[in-house]
């Protein structure tokens, strides 16, 4: 289809607005240039076959294995469908005819996308697979051919623009997503390697311990504890894979904590309950396999270098630009392994009011003491993040919502009766608000911190000092 040139009305648009993009002038004259007849057949087409389209669209969808992984039926039942409805009305139905707005929406789209990481070939594919759906529907319309032609260009105009504009904005965001995971291994890597090595290699052989107590104990029916839960496995799996990824090392270490945790513990705990003498032989290759798995460990922290970036100067804790590449990560694994994923929004109490009092100073001395308890109520696996000015994100890796809850009112009632330090000697009693929020399947990390910071402002409508758990986003 020919696009109409600009009326005098577009050129007056055009006078009054900053500069647009091709695509963003090209949705002025595609929506400007259609007559009102033919808007309002199209209007009616799509608005009496919508729930078929989208329909059609996820049915197809859901046959891409490519799709699989951020796509499943309950998620497009309860959540997608509604939205892909939505869209369709607000493209063809409302034709926005604001450019800002219309622009805004297929970017804040893209960006999601982005976020979820569904590859762009999918999103073209559904793009391509709603145009034929609707050209196929206006070829059986009582319309004159020219009538056919101008709305079937229409129809692949209006997509294809849209479509442009959400692939700009997804490109930009995995683009900037890339470039944070990059920056926040290089930052893991260059924190206190020499601690956080020695902390795993401590984790490590703790559970090597309780296994070996397990063994000599009392009971000899104890269930043997699996390396993979331990505090090392679950930092393995979490923080060591992020920071390690695509490590030869990393690799080999994670083998041989599926051979101890699937032959070698279950051969252990069979011969002790038989009192087979290839026992000594299991618990000498027991010994071996942690040892090697302790060589492996210090030759993984061999790559670390000496650089302090990434984290907040103050408090220690994360550098909250980290928190998409995390969070995206632990949403898509909770996806793939149907795992747990929690988040608690911690905020101080009447804050400002320790600012004022105590100066700058003061708040500051108060913020590092709450990160340090925030810290020690955390395992190494978590992740805690400086939200905002009082504020502190942490993420809880494979807990449920009682497990979060527990975290969070343990951590509330500690501070409670804890007194803060103050740098003149004196001391101050605080108080913290929370909200918990817990994944529920939605793969945009987004809801999980507005479901999050949802109950924490309703921790403090409340009257503050207490934990509120999130009420799912309808």
């Amino acid at each position: 289809m020919n696009i109409p040139p600009l009326t005098a009305e577009i050129a007056g648009y055009a006078a009054h607005q900053p500069p647009l993009m091709p695509s963003e002038w090209e949705w002025v004259q595609l929506t400007r240039g259609l007559p009102d007849n033919l808007a309002k057949l199209m209007a009616d087409l799509i608005e009496a076959d919508k729930d078929r389209l989208v329909r059609v669209f996820y049915d197809r969808l859901l046959q891409n294995p490519d799709a699989s992984p951020f796509l499943s039926q309950e998620v497009v039942h309860d959540r997608l469908q509604h939205s892909m409805r939505g869209w369709l009305c607000r493209l063809f139905v409302g034709r926005t005819m604001d450019v800002e707005v219309f622009v805004a929406e297929q970017r804040k789209i893209g960006e999601v996308h982005a976020r979820i990481q569904v590859p762009i070939h999918v999103v073209m594919q559904g793009a391509r697979l709603l145009k034929n759906e609707i050209i196929l529907k206006l070829r059986n319309q009582d319309i004159s051919l020219g009538d056919f032609a101008i709305l079937a260009g229409y129809t692949s105009n209006a997509i294809n623009i849209a479509i442009e504009i959400m692939s700009q904005a997804f490109v930009t965001n995995t683009k900037s997503d890339a470039q944070t995971d990059e920056a926040y291994r290089a930052f893991a890597l260059s924190q206190d390697v020499t601690l956080e090595r020695e902390t795993q290699r401590a984790a490590l052989m703790e559970w090597s311990q309780s296994v070996l107590f397990s063994l000599y104990g009392a009971r000899q029916d104890t269930a043997l504890p699996p390396l993979a839960s331990s505090d090392f496995g679950l930092w393995l799996h979490h923080k060591g894979d992020m920071i390690f990824h695509g490590s030869p090392v990393l690799e080999n270490i994670r083998s041989d904590m599926r051979y101890v945790d699937n032959s070698l513990l279950p051969s252990i705990a069979a011969a002790t309950v038989n009192a087979d003498p290839i026992l000594t032989d299991l618990i000498e290759n027991f010994k071996n396999k942690t040892g090697e798995i302790k060589f492996l460990l210090a030759e993984l922290f061999q790559v670390a270098a000496a650089m302090e970036t990434g984290r907040d100067p103050l408090t220690r804790t994360l550098n909250r630009r980290f928190l998409p590449s995390i969070l995206t990560r632990e949403v898509k694994m909770a996806t793939q392994n149907r795992m747990e994923l929690s988040v608690m929004m911690v905020d101080i109490d009447n804050f400002k009011r320790i600012n004022d009092t105590y100066g700058h100073g003061g708040g500051d001395h108060i913020l590092q003491q709450v990160a340090e308890s925030i810290f020690t109520q955390c395992r190494a696996s978590d992740f805690v993040f400086r939200y905002g000015g009082e504020e502190f994100l942490v993420v809880l890796i494979e807990a449920s919502a009682s497990t979060a809850y527990e975290t969070a009112e343990r951590l509330r009632q500690k501070i409670s009766v804890q007194q803060f330090l103050l740098p003149d000697g004196g001391v101050q009693n605080i108080t913290l608000s929370i909200g918990v929020s817990t994944f529920n399947g939605h793969p945009d990390f987004s809801y999980m911190i507005e479901t999050a910071d949802q109950a924490l402002y309703k921790a403090k409508r409340n009257g503050r000092n207490r934990t509120e758990v999130a009420v799912p986003l309808a």
